[in-house]
Formats: structure tokens, sequence, C-alpha cells
């Protein structure tokens, strides 16, 4: 063959129906018969459900109505935590709690008669903030509010603090840290249809990245066995981590629907509900201690790390998990404490957002080593070059770093790229004279690949490959695409494991009825561990064609679809499966939450320009440079479009996009006053890829999905640091995002909190 499809930028999979619509959307599908359902929700952050009452003016002739009282099995929320109800029978934990589903022919009648249920509910007094929470001004969730907390422990901490005392050549820095929450802001809402009976069971369509989390959340819902549950993805309009976990409520909401009404139902949310009542990033607070010596060298770390989780645990736990295993960031350090926990709220739940934990984290320590920095009057290079993490050295968890890998490099080929030294020196002098200040500034991080710790290993996630009549390679997995490129990745791998033209790949949409359990589509998996499975299943497909003598070991191409077709008329069919089996040498303790977090790290610096505006206060971002070391770049074009729109929404997270609560509702769930960064907001980013190829990932790659949200809000604040060094030297550090004008202005005033 000769051709490495690995490494080149073919054209997409999806690409030529998506631009001409032909593509098939939630909100394409059409049924007979079919009817849409809307939500009656809760409008009070905490109390108790007493009646429902429907208005007996309104005629209510042809509408079904769907209470808990219907559910025919557990009204539960399948997830990890099984706290959380399908829809409210009693107890109401915030202010977008679904109550009643009404369904009817008439989408404009529909919506009257929204206006005609009335809840009769008594008020209670509602917790708010995580502050709050902590201080358990009202206990809202089991005995203290606290949802999932864990501890990692390397050295002795507090015997460096106890030195300190007596050693006035160790410093001790603390800081107070906290990030606000983020709306995913897919572009194609929330949308379900689904259709079920008794007789046949629950078939849904819809947008989402996990069918096999729906598949497993609607099974008690209805009372159902496996075989009789049904999920297929449609394409999908965005996740973020937005359509990993709820979809399984909307998709049960319409199965519910469909099976009273025995017609199929369709249920699109529109951009209010969406954005009001679906999960958002977690809001945090990080607290950091760190002891250092006059060079700057690391001596202990103490981070305390607080989720706001929301009304119900959904997926904080390992939210809160990978945070924490984030929290030490690239760096060694002898003596490290981190303590964690996701807190209760009466705010609808938070959940997955690309990243997952570790961009609040990475935001926190890389501003807190800033601080300590300038403190010591060392430069924020020097403080880093003396820390960072290399090969045979042990991280917080006492992983030992097998990873060739080179911090130093990137941070030297970042700096040199971006002529940093020169510019620290020229907008210090340009911010002499100027009203206009610029600032640059940089973050260091790396992000785990796949599922932490025993993740992949319960997981066991599993991968077809067949080939068809035809010859045509199928690969069967249940890996989403969600516009981040998977089917083009997997035909990729694929394609070159079988040794045949990337157009005699085809990679099956997933549905459970006819792609195994490869796991969700998370956690900067889909290639690493996923494509891994993709490869190795291939692999043992052109073995078995080799063994039956169908196919020598130099044939490529035409001759291998000619060795599919000849031993199918043969045996009838030929397929091969690959199941996830962790490599011996990771090794990870649940309970000591020790050893190996991740089988492999993404390793980056991200550097930022900026100029701040004194007359309106607004931050521009001028240029922005992301520099990392992924493994083998599978799509070189693709690959540098995820860290393009990763530091888009990075930009937003740091500037634009805050969330307001108003009594435990979002107030300005609407893109008119939800301010996120517009394509002129967004700077040219410059993308570098360093390649150490990983033995985990096929042909070395390894994941990226969620590593340009790490580091981008610190290297913007970091910049802005900078900018306004001179202005703000006797004020607190910056230490909170969003950073709006209001707060610039603050600032810049001299009125910081």
């Amino acid at each position: 063959m000769g051709h490495k499809w690995v490494g080149s930028s073919v054209a997409r999979k999806d690409g030529l129906d998506k631009v001409t619509g032909q593509a098939k959307y939630v909100d394409d599908i059409e049924f007979p018969e079919m009817i849409h359902g809307i939500t009656i929700r809760t409008s009070i952050a905490r109390g108790v459900l007493k009646n429902i009452y429907f208005d007996e003016k309104f005629n209510w002739d042809g509408f079904t109505i769907v209470t808990a009282k219907d559910i025919p099995g557990k009204n539960i929320v399948q997830l990890i935590e099984l706290d959380q109800p399908l829809l409210v029978e009693k107890n109401i934990c915030h202010a977008d709690e679904p109550v009643v589903l009404l369904a009817h022919p008439d989408k404009d009648l529909l919506q009257k008669a929204r206006d005609k249920v009335r809840l009769e509910v008594e008020s209670l007094e509602p917790i708010y903030t995580l502050q709050d929470s902590l201080a358990k001004k009202q206990i809202i969730w089991g005995k203290d509010n606290i949802q999932k907390s864990f501890l990692v422990q390397k050295g002795n901490v507090d015997s460096v603090f106890e030195l300190a005392k007596k050693d006035s050549s160790i410093k001790i820095f603390e800081g107070e840290y906290f990030t606000g929450a983020q709306e995913q802001l897919y572009i194609e809402n929330q949308g379900m249809v689904a259709i079920a009976s008794k007789q046949d069971g629950v078939t849904v369509w819809g947008s989402m990245q996990c069918p096999y989390y729906i598949h497993k959340g609607l099974m008690p819902i209805f009372h159902l066995s496996e075989d009789k549950v049904r999920v297929v993805q449609m394409e999908t309009g965005g996740g973020f981590g937005g359509k990993e976990e709820y979809p399984t409520i909307l998709a049960a909401h319409a199965g519910l629907l469909a099976l009273k009404s025995g017609k199929p139902v369709k249920m699109i949310y529109d951009r209010a509900e969406d954005m009001a009542a679906t999960t958002k990033r977690h809001p945090s607070r990080t607290l950091h201690k760190t002891a250092v010596n006059a060079d700057g060298k690391l001596l202990a770390m103490d981070i305390d790390f607080t989720l706001d989780g929301g009304a119900y645990a959904t997926l904080s736990s390992v939210v809160l998990s990978r945070g924490t295993l984030h929290a030490a960031g690239p760096y060694e350090c002898e003596n490290v404490r981190i303590k964690s926990q996701a807190v209760a709220t009466n705010i609808p739940p938070y959940g997955a957002f690309r990243g997952f934990g570790a961009p609040q984290c990475v935001f926190s320590a890389e501003r807190h080593l800033d601080v300590i920095a300038k403190e010591l009057n060392v430069t924020a290079e020097k403080i880093r070059r003396i820390n960072f993490l290399q090969k045979g050295k042990k991280t917080a968890t006492k992983q030992v770093i097998q990873d060739e890998v080179d911090m130093n490099e990137l941070l030297t080929f970042t700096l040199e790229k971006t002529d940093y030294h020169k510019k620290l020196a020229e907008f210090k002098k340009h911010n002499q004279t100027s009203s206009v200040k610029k600032g640059i500034g940089f973050a260091s991080f790396l992000h785990g690949a796949g599922f932490t710790g025993s993740g992949e290993k319960n997981l066991k996630s599993v991968v077809g490959v067949q080939a068809t009549k035809e010859g045509v390679i199928e690969i069967l997995a249940a890996s989403t695409e969600i516009g981040q490129g998977t089917k083009t990745i997997f035909a990729q791998v694929a394609a070159q494991a079988m040794k045949v033209g990337i157009d005699q790949v085809h990679v099956v949409q997933p549905d459970t009825k006819k792609v195994p359990d490869s796991g969700p589509t998370v956690a900067s998996r889909t290639v690493m561990v996923v494509g891994s499975l993709v490869e190795s299943a291939c692999l043992g497909l052109r073995a078995i064609l080799l063994e039956s003598g169908f196919l020598k070991d130099s044939d490529t191409n035409e001759k291998v679809t000619q060795a599919c077709v000849q031993y199918i008329k043969k045996f009838g069919s030929l397929k091969h499966y690959s199941q996830y089996k962790q490599p011996p040498e990771i090794k990870w303790d649940d309970q000591t939450y020790e050893g190996d977090a991740y089988a492999a790290y993404t390793w980056a610096v991200y550097l930022a320009e900026v100029s701040i505006d004194p007359v309106d206060y607004q931050v521009t971002v001028d240029r922005f440079t992301a520099v990392q070391e992924v493994g083998k770049v599978v799509h070189p074009v693709l690959a540098a479009g995820q860290i393009e729109g990763g530091v888009a929404q990075g930009v937003g997270y740091a500037l634009y996009e805050k969330v307001i609560w108003k009594d435990g509702k979002m107030a300005n769930n609407r893109m008119t006053n939800y301010i996120m960064p517009t394509s002129v907001d967004i700077p040219e980013i410059k993308v570098y890829f360093h390649e150490l190829p990983s033995k985990y990932g096929p042909q070395g790659a390894k994941g990226i999905g969620e590593l340009p949200l790490d580091g981008t809000a610190p290297a913007i604040m970091n910049a802005v640091d900078n900018a306004i060094a001179d202005i703000a030297k006797d004020k607190k550090p910056l230490n909170e995002i969003p950073f709006l004008p209001e707060d610039v202005m603050q600032v810049m005033e001299g009125e910081l909190r």
C-alpha cells in the first residue's frame, strides 16, 4: 500500500453529508402520528410538592399526561449515586426539576397547556453557594452536604510547615482561587425521539455522547431487560460533556410519554430550557498553602479543592477525582496533600464539561505559582523550570512518570516562538507611557488520557470489526461522532491496520442493537483507548484472513477486499472483537488513591498576549500560542481544530461567560445575555504539536480533546496580571474567573474585593 493514513489530514468521513445537509439530526426525524412532548418544572429551589392541579376549564382531550406514578419501574436516574428522581414525587431540590410531562400533536396548544398546570408547593430554606453548604447552614444532602471527598497524600506536608517556623529560608504562600459555572452552549439543543410499548420495549433516537449510559438508565425506569431497550445516536451537533449524562433524563421522559400515548414522541428543548435545566461546569474554590525555598523550589503543597455539585450527585465524584489528580500540576514535590470535596447546593446539578475538573485546578495552581514567583522576585519561567516533572520522577499519587516528557523543551520552544523575553521588556516599557496596557503570560500543565485509575479496567470496553459480503470493513463501536472527528480517526486507524484504502472502511453509526459497549465518548479516551481497540480488532481480522490462506502478508487494498469476499463466501461471516485489558504495569489503589492515575499524559505550555482598554475595561486576547506533546497526531487538521476550539472555550471561561443565578434559577439563560466570545473576540491561535508516541495508543496517539481548556484561562489571567502589575501591585492577586470588564475596572480603580 505504501500510504500512511495515520498522520494524514484526509477528508472527514462525515463532512460531505454535513455540508450538503444530508446528515440527519434528531429534529429531522419524523414518524406517522408523532406527537410532541414538553416538561413542567418546579420554580422554587427547595421545598415539598403538595399537589398538582390541572385547570378544569382547559380542554385536556388529546393530551398525554405523565407524572411519577406512571413510571413502570424505578423513579430514579441511574448514575453513580441513586439520589435523583426522574420526576419529582415529593422533595424539590432545585428550581428546574421535572414534575409533569405533557404531549400533544399541536406544539402551540402544548405551550398553552404549560400555563394550565399548577404545582402546589411548600417552600423550604435553600442553600445557594458552596460556602454556605460547607458551613452547613442547612443540611440538604446526606448527613453533611458532602457528596464525595478524596484525600491524596505524599510525604509529610505538616513537617515542612513546622520547619518553616524555625527556618527563615522556607517561605510559605497562601492563596484562595475561584472559578465560575460555564454553560456548554453546543450548537444543537438537547433532543430525543422515542417509540415504546409494553410488548416491544423502548427505542430512542437522539443527540448524545454515550448511548450505553442511556441504555443502562432506561432499563430500570421501564423495568425492561437489555434486549428490550435500544438507543440510537443521531448526528450530534456538539456535546462538550453536556450530552454525557443528561440525555438519559430526556430519553426516559420521551419514552414515558410514548409508552402512555402509544405514539412516537419527540422532545426538543428550546435554548432557554436547555440552558436553565441541564448540567454545567462545576464552580470551584481552591485553597493553596505552599512552602518553597528562596529559589522557588516546591517543598510542600497543601491544596484544598471544593466543587459545587448542585442538587444531585450526578458525575461530581468523578469530576472531583480528575480535578484532585491534576491539582498539583506537572510539578515534582516531595510533600503533597490534596483534600477535595464536592458539596450539595439547591442549584440544578452540575455535570460533565470538557476538562472535567482539571480546568478549575489548573487555573488555581498556575495563578498561585505566578503569585509566588512575583513575591519571591524570581521569574515565572524559573519557578517552573526548577520544579517540572521529568521521566522517572513521581507525581502526587506516587506514579512514576514513564513518558519521554521534556517540559523544559516545550517551555523553551514556546518562549522562543513568541519572542517572550523581548515582549516582556517591550510591554513593560509600553505600559509606562500608554493608557492601553499590554501583558504576556503562560501556563504549564498536563492532562491524563482515559478514565482515571481503574476506570478503564472496570469498563472492559469492546470494539468489533466485520467485513461485509462486498468486502467493506465495518467498525463497530459505541464511541460517538460529536464533531471532533471520531469516524474519520477510526477509519484512519482501521485502514492502516488492515492495509486498505480509507474508502474501504465504514464506521457504523452507534446503535446499541448493532455495536458493542466501547464505553462513553468522554475523558480524552476515544483515540487512545478505543482507537487502540479498533487497531487490535483490525489486526485480528487481518490475521484470520492470513491464517485462512485467502490473504498474503504483502497484500493490500483490493486484494484485502477480495480476500474478505472469498472468506465470507466460504464461511458465511468475518468478524473479530477486541476487549480492553489493563496493561500489567499499570497499578492503582482506589482506597489509598495511589499509583498510576493515568496510563499516559499529554503535556503543554500555553501562552497568551493581551491588551486592556482603560475606556471600556475590556481585556482583548491579541495572540495565543498553544504548544503540546500529544503522542502521534492522527489527523493534523482535526487535531489543530480541537486545540483551537478548546482555546476559544477557554477564552470564554476566562473573560466572558458568567452564569447568573437568581433564587436558584439561571437568570441569563439566553444567547443574548449569556455572553460568549464570537469570532471577533478570538485571537489568532498558533498551534504546535510535539510528538512522542505512547505505547498505549494506536500508532502512539494520546488523547487531546480536553487538554486545551485546562491551560487557556490561567495563561490569559497570568498575562492580565502582567499587564496591570504596576497598577495593582499593592492589591490582592487576580484570583477569580470569569474576569469581566467590571472586575477589570475594580482592579484598575483600586477596588478589588
